[in-house]
């Protein structure tokens, strides 16, 4: 394992998972990109907010049935010692058909939401997202 610091936060992460330049330019708000090969990405975001998460839940999902994905699943968890919005869900575009697993939590204001996009249907690269976020520290 890995161990990913911006200061802020902390997580750590599988060794087969590689660190990504992380575009600010493109996303100011993007703390860390790490990808596993053509068919994983995750991309973590922070940035201040004023909502919650029962708000935020909502914003979510309506934003992924407006851009046409299919929810799975979406709840709230209790995951490294925080609470948490947990959600699945698929996307089906005309190029390419993939899961969304994201993790958001809202913590002093600030909200962190880690996003993985995946072609995995084995469930392995889910379960490296998961010990990812369960190792997810944010630093005082």
């Amino acid at each position: 394992m890995s161990t990913f610091n911006t200061g802020k936060i902390t997580f750590e992460y599988p060794d087969n998972w590689e660190v990504e330049k992380a575009d600010i330019l493109a996303n100011p708000d993007c703390i860390a990109t790490l990808s596993k090969g053509q068919d994983n990405l995750i991309n973590a975001v922070m940035f201040p907010t004023a909502t919650n998460l029962d708000d935020y839940k909502i914003f979510m999902e309506d934003a992924i049935s407006d851009d046409g994905g299919v929810i799975l699943s979406s709840d709230f968890v209790k995951i490294a010692d925080m609470d948490a919005i947990k959600l699945h869900a698929n996307m089906d575009t005309p190029e390419i058909n993939f899961d969304i697993h994201t993790y958001v939590f809202i913590e002093e204001r600030n909200i962190y939401i880690f996003e993985l996009r995946t072609l995995d249907i084995s469930g392995e690269s889910e379960s490296e997202f998961k010990n990812i976020i369960e190792s997810f520290r944010i630093l005082k």
